[in-house]
């Protein structure tokens, strides 16, 4: 007997709200909701910052394809919440295509240096950026990363709305 499980991949960049969202929207559906880097920062037994100051990126990429695998094949239903570069390397978005309903949450450069400007420690890719360096920045990755995230089943703007608004338009567009 084959069983259908139902995976639900938030995809967008830093800031944009996807683990917040996936929290919600697990809770409404029922359904496990997972952060993909706090996943990886478990299973590694370090937190994010550090897996890249002492293994690098090129590593983190690496073990974040592994277990992005490793969650999408699972025999469970989940709402997961990618990292922001999770569908740009290896073969990632083809693999989130196959085996989940994608949404891209997207938000403007304003809104993304808006919520990002107070979280930069936190966040390697960005923590020694001085402040007027930020917009720049995000325009920067935005244009690289954009082609990925677009792949995905829906896009969903985000400006503006609260996380519970978010995550009923995603239930509603299943």
């Amino acid at each position: 007997m084959n069983q259908h499980f139902t995976k639900i991949t938030l995809l967008g960049y830093m800031g944009s709200g996807k683990s917040t969202v996936a929290g919600i929207l697990g809770s409404e559906m029922g359904l496990k909701a997972l952060d993909l880097d706090d996943y990886i920062a478990e299973k590694e037994g370090l937190p994010i910052p550090e897996i890249f100051a002492s293994k690098g990126e090129i590593y983190f990429r690496t073990i974040e394809s592994r277990y992005l695998k490793e969650l999408l094949d699972a025999q469970e239903s989940m709402v997961l919440a990618l990292g922001g570069g999770t569908p740009c390397y290896a073969d990632n978005m083809d693999q989130i295509l196959q085996k989940s309903r994608s949404y891209y949450l997207k938000a403007s450069i304003a809104t993304l240096v808006d919520r990002l400007a107070g979280e930069k420690e936190e966040r390697p890719m960005i923590s020694s950026l001085a402040e007027e360096q930020l917009g720049e920045f995000i325009a920067k990755h935005l244009f690289e990363r954009r082609s990925f995230y677009e792949r995905a089943a829906e896009t969903i703007v985000i400006d503006g709305k609260d996380p519970h608004r978010i995550a009923g338009e995603i239930d509603h567009s299943r």
